[in-house]
């Protein structure tokens, strides 16, 4: 491959066209829910822990606008307090059918309880009956005792609404930095971010060297 054919290549990129990283992320995003096998929502979520170790782990987003990205879980997890005390997190969506990757980084807020209430009474009845059930994080004697309790509360709320958890809800990542990633052949890869100084300052956008 020539010069000329690499410059084109590279030029070729129509996503560094854009200037919004919201509307670009919803159009990867679009892109991944008909490409990826499973879970096109799923991205790591990076936290440290209070002696400063990172720990990361696959969570499922459940919102994306341009207040933020939206995922929920038990407070009282090992995340939970590691966001909670840093009050700042990263995420990273990688779509392999795509040969996509976004890196987001940003401080956190906790979502509205009217937020957390809609979305928790929008999930099937049995994980409703899990998020009561499940100590998350904690030692665990045995799968019956899990099942057992799973027992207990499922008669507990054999009728009505499964009311949410006090320690359940959800986070909002409002970022000041999104990374849009493409393979390239020959490891020329797109890489473009948007940074802002603030959650509610304007974007600048740079591209970077792969």
């Amino acid at each position: 491959m020539s010069l000329s054919d690499i410059t084109a290549l590279m030029a070729s990129a129509g996503f560094a066209e854009r200037d919004d990283p919201f509307a670009l992320f919803q159009d990867w995003l679009k892109d991944a829910e008909k490409s990826e096998p499973n879970d096109p929502t799923a991205m790591a979520l990076a936290t440290v822990d209070e002696e400063g170790l990172p720990n990361v782990r696959m969570v499922l987003l459940k919102a994306a606008d341009k207040r933020g990205f939206v995922f929920y879980t038990n407070f009282d997890s090992q995340k939970g307090p590691e966001i909670l005390s840093a009050k700042k997190t990263a995420l990273c969506f990688h779509w392999k059918s795509l040969r996509r990757q976004v890196r987001i980084r940003g401080p956190v807020e906790v979502v509205s309880d009217n937020e957390a209430d809609a979305y928790f009474a929008s999930r099937p009845r049995d994980s409703r009956i899990g998020a009561w059930a499940s100590q998350q994080s904690r030692p665990l004697e045995s799968r019956f005792a899990l099942e057992t309790a799973v027992a207990l509360y499922a008669a507990k709320y054999a009728i009505g609404n499964v009311p949410r958890p006090p320690y359940w809800s959800g986070f909002r990542l409002k970022p000041v930095s999104i990374e849009f990633w493409h393979d390239r052949p020959f490891r020329l890869h797109d890489r473009v971010a948007f940074r802002r100084e603030t959650p509610d300052g304007s974007w600048s956008k740079t591209r970077l060297y792969p």
